[in-house]
């Protein structure tokens, strides 16, 4: 697998249009080295609120296609604003039924986390919680380099185009990272 391409998969955890999150996760196809091939996940708007009387009439077709794109990727870089010191609810909602799936995706995924806000923080409160929920699911959870993209507003632009060099360096070092990661557990 050293010289394999790898496909990692980007999770999105905010569905708002100018979502500075989104920016980010648009931005990585485009900082991967060669060898990485970074593609959207299937979009979070269409699962539903987890509720085990409709998970007993049958996984939702929204979340078995995410459950298949985890299960395809060689590793799954989340990309989510925090919501009030915390994990948005639609990305929680998500991991809620992809936790259910039968052969877990996350279990044993190399996984990488990414946050941006327009605060100095740049997420880090929901990350420490967002690892939290995957040291129980099992994921591989990259631990340098962490990437929360403080003050975001000064380092995207109107077009929702990442413009800081900086912060689109740093990017690629976590994108290398996991593939490092990647290979490593596949080795």
């Amino acid at each position: 697998m050293s010289d394999r391409p790898l496909t990692f998969l980007s999770i999105t955890g905010s569905l708002r249009r100018g979502s500075y999150n989104a920016a980010i996760a648009r931005a990585l196809p485009g900082l991967a080295p060669d060898g990485i091939r970074v593609v959207a996940a299937p979009s979070l708007r269409d699962i539903p609120l987890y509720d085990a009387d409709l998970q007993a009439e049958g996984f939702p077709a929204a979340v078995t296609a995410l459950g298949d794109a985890i299960r395809a990727a060689d590793g799954v870089v989340i990309v989510s604003p925090e919501y009030n010191y915390s994990v948005p609810g639609v990305l929680k909602n998500a991991i809620d039924w992809i936790s259910r799936l039968p052969d877990q995706p996350f279990a044993g995924k190399p996984l990488a986390i990414q946050s941006a806000s327009m605060g100095v923080l740049g997420g880090a409160r929901m990350q420490y919680h967002l690892r939290q929920i995957f040291v129980f699911l099992d994921a591989r959870i990259l631990n340098k380099p962490e990437i929360m993209v403080g003050q975001a507003q000064n380092k995207i632009d109107a077009d929702g185009q990442l413009t800081d060099a900086g912060t689109r360096e740093f990017l690629g070092k976590q994108l290398v990272a996991l593939a490092a990661l990647a290979r490593q557990m596949a080795g």
